[in-house]
């Protein structure tokens, strides 16, 4: 495939994966009646919980739709890293593309492991080890990947996109490092060191498809100008 094809096929994929999750994760934490779903106490992983009516870490857990959360999870991670892959692919060269390629085969690793075991204490003793590992590495290498986005001066990027990169990715690994500061906030920080790559997507995404479509519309206005 050409570059022309591979980029705005990586942009809408970012774009796709982004929607999917926050269209799940909200269908998901509309399902929870009692006790109510709360964005800013509960963590996202007790959406993918099976269990219901579960105490775990002070939280009653019930999650009506966790599979559609889990199943979301999963192709979280899988069109994360094929979007990723599918820019960097024609965009960068040597140790840069082998270091982004392997970020992004790490994070769909993580995240499948989220997806395929949930977050609560009553499974099985690994189970629990698995997710919380899983998830720790996927949040870390997306956000990494964001922060190079920013940061690889031969993508010759405009600035604003690449200080907006730096600090959304940086914001999302201190976001996820403050998760365990108070129980009253933890979905906060937690949803601020994923919301951040998935913000980085559509805009990265939606920037990439409108400038592909502007050159193409460039380049054909030449031919309809009058003699």
């Amino acid at each position: 495939m050409s570059r022309k094809i591979w980029l705005p096929l990586g942009a809408a994929v970012l774009v796709l994966n982004a929607v999917q999750w926050v269209v799940s994760e909200a269908v998901a934490a509309a399902a929870w009646t009692n006790p109510v779903y709360s964005y800013a106490t509960n963590y996202i992983s007790d959406l993918g919980v099976p269990d219901c009516g579960t105490k775990f870490q002070d939280r009653v857990i019930c999650s009506p739709d966790h599979a559609l959360m889990n199943t979301s999870f999963i192709v979280q991670g899988v069109l994360f890293a094929a979007g990723v892959i599918l820019l960097a692919v024609p965009l960068l060269t040597g140790r840069a593309r082998r270091v982004v390629v392997a970020l992004a085969g790490a994070h769909a690793v993580g995240f499948l492991l989220v997806g395929l075991f949930h977050g609560s204490a009553s499974g099985p003793g690994y189970s629990l080890g698995l997710h919380v590992g899983g998830a720790a590495v996927a949040i870390v290498c997306a956000n990494t990947i964001v922060i190079m986005a920013g940061s690889l001066k031969s993508l010759q990027l405009p600035r604003a996109y690449r200080v907006f990169s730096i600090a959304i990715g940086a914001l999302g690994l201190l976001s996820e490092a403050g998760v365990g500061v108070s129980t009253s906030t933890a979905g906060i920080f937690e949803r601020g060191g994923v919301y951040s790559w998935l913000l980085w997507s559509v805009v990265t995404g939606v920037s990439l498809l409108v400038g592909q479509t502007r050159r193409a519309t460039g380049a054909k206005m030449p031919e309809n100008v009058p003699a």
